[in-house]
């Protein structure tokens, strides 16, 4: 089987004599990069194993290069730990994109000051504030908690998604069986076939959820390095359009000035660019790419379960119902991505809010007039506490973007890969080549005797030992509980006791 479950290597046109330069999966600037394949002759296409064969995994992130806009886009790498206090980290902070406000309130504050301690006393009564702090509390509540419902609703999907790959998976590498009725001569074949076959459509299963990120990124071609060779095979309109409408399809890989990208990291609303600026400007029809792969999925079961291949009705139900739960995350992830707070609430809570911290310096000066020039501070503490929460609320508000607190789909993208690799590594294999072996101690923790030993013995010895294995188990735990409360009184008895000893130390010491 390890010639028939390999895969076959990737297209890089390497040979025997000039191994193939290696492009980075991914660019600093987080955009999909191209990596440039062709074909070669089957006899120069190097041996699996040969260390010159070497495809970077575009699912990777150790193929970015470490650069200062690593650490303000995302999502953030949640297999990175930090080790700075938590309100030390900048990486998934809001503040770089709070501090052009954070200086626009400063110098309002600053200003209201100057004129209320040189020209003339300004304040306004702390009721009216009172009352407006309370509806900007409820609506900073309501945003925050709108927000967190979507990005949480869009991880439950993603993990809905992880399932029912791993359902599929399953039922196409071990509940499908192979064919019948073939003639000897030509089983060798047939069965390196079927092995390629399954291999395909688990690649279908991963080429779906890549194509689901990039539909839910706005990117709806198919010249990404992480799909481009998952689909290359397939006809779609995606195909169709990065062909014909190649200079649009390139658009996203134009990498932004050095003023706009600054600008986006601080959340200049100028520099901010149309996400749907791609499908805007399209020329050619690019279809839905991740239904198309469903549609390729179905066709595959169908010919299965017609077949035979798939003869338990539960696997092709199991089969069926997974690609409809595919559907249905594709249809909910476009739902929670097309359906934000409506604009009005929006405008309003942010209208609002700034009224409120606007009016924060009259206050201030009016309720505490010795404060004087610490208004000008306390103004700007305030402004962070309260724009920090309709800050967050607007960036997870989309959880499928790019910000640095959105979900991690290149991490669930990779994960999928990597479970079908594992479920695809090893053929499926009768019970008994794994059941029958001395190292299956059937019986532990009871006994460590192997199945052949067991298996020697008469069906009443062998349920006699499970009664005692419920027996022994029961016991066991019973006296690890007294050993452990043993434990404890013996732990409090020495720090009594020594505590008692520090007690008449510490008398003595006085008495002398």
């Amino acid at each position: 089987m390890a010639d028939d479950g390999a895969a076959a290597p990737s297209a890089t046109g390497i040979n025997d004599h000039h191994p193939a330069p290696v492009t980075a999966a991914f660019h600093s600037d987080k955009r999909p990069t191209r990596i440039s394949t062709s074909s070669p002759a089957i006899e120069d296409i190097a041996s699996i194993t040969s260390p010159r064969l070497f495809t970077p995994n575009p699912f990777s992130r150790k193929n970015t290069s470490l650069d200062i806009d690593d650490y303000f886009t995302g999502p953030r790498d949640i297999q990175k730990h930090s080790k700075w206090p938590l309100f030390m980290q900048m990486h998934g902070s809001i503040l770089p994109k709070m501090i052009l406000p954070l200086i626009a309130i400063g110098a309002w504050s600053t200003w209201i000051t100057l004129v209320h301690m040189k020209v003339t006393k300004l304040g306004i009564s702390p009721t009216l504030l009172t009352v407006l702090g309370f509806v900007v509390g409820l609506s900073l509540s309501f945003r925050s908690s709108t927000a967190y419902e979507r990005y949480a609703e869009g991880r439950r999907y993603w993990a809905q998604l992880i399932l029912a790959t791993q359902n599929l998976g399953r039922v196409f590498w071990v509940h499908t069986t192979a064919r019948k009725d073939v003639p000897e001569e030509q089983r060798e074949m047939v069965r390196r076939k079927e092995v390629l076959e399954k291999l395909t459509a688990m690649n279908l299963i991963v080429a779906f959820v890549v194509a689901l990120k990039h539909k839910l990124r706005f990117e709806p071609y198919t010249n990404y390095d992480d799909i481009e060779n998952l689909v290359a095979h397939l006809e779609t309109f995606a195909k169709t359009a990065t062909k014909e409408d190649s200079e649009n399809a390139q658009r996203v890989f134009r990498k932004p000035s050095f003023f706009k990208s600054v600008g986006e990291y601080l959340g200049v609303s100028f520099a901010e660019s149309n996400p749907r600026k791609v499908l805007k400007r399209a020329n050619r029809p690019f279809g839905n790419l991740p239904l198309e792969i469903i549609s390729y999925l179905a066709a595959y079961t169908d010919e299965l379960a017609i077949s035979g291949r798939l003869p338990v009705a539960m696997h092709q139900t199991t089969a069926y119902n997974n690609i409809a739960v595919l559907n249905d995350v594709l249809v909910g992830t476009e739902r929670v991505l097309n359906t934000p707070l409506p604009i009005a609430y929006s405008i309003a809570i942010a209208q609002i809010t700034w009224v409120y911290i606007l009016l924060l310096p009259f206050q201030l000066h009016s309720a505490t007039p010795k404060m004087e020039w610490l208004v000008i501070p306390a103004t700007v503490v305030a402004a962070y506490i309260i724009l920090a929460f309709l800050f967050i609320g607007r960036e997870i508000e989309n959880p499928f973007g790019q910000d640095v607190n959105d979900l991690p789909l290149e991490g669930y993208c990779a994960q999928v890969a990597a479970e079908m690799d594992i479920i695809a590594s090893r053929a499926p294999r009768p019970s008994g080549e794994w059941m029958e072996s001395s190292t299956n101690q059937v019986l532990w923790p009871l006994s460590g005797s192997g199945w052949p030993v067991w298996a020697s013995r008469s069906e009443d010895k062998i349920r006699e030992a499970v009664i005692h294995k419920v027996e022994h188990t029961f016991q066991s735990k019973k006296k690890q509980d007294e050993d452990f409360e043993a434990s404890k009184k013996h732990f409090s008895k020495k720090s009594l006791e020594k505590t008692i000893s520090n007690r008449h130390k510490h008398s003595a010491s006085e008495s002398v």
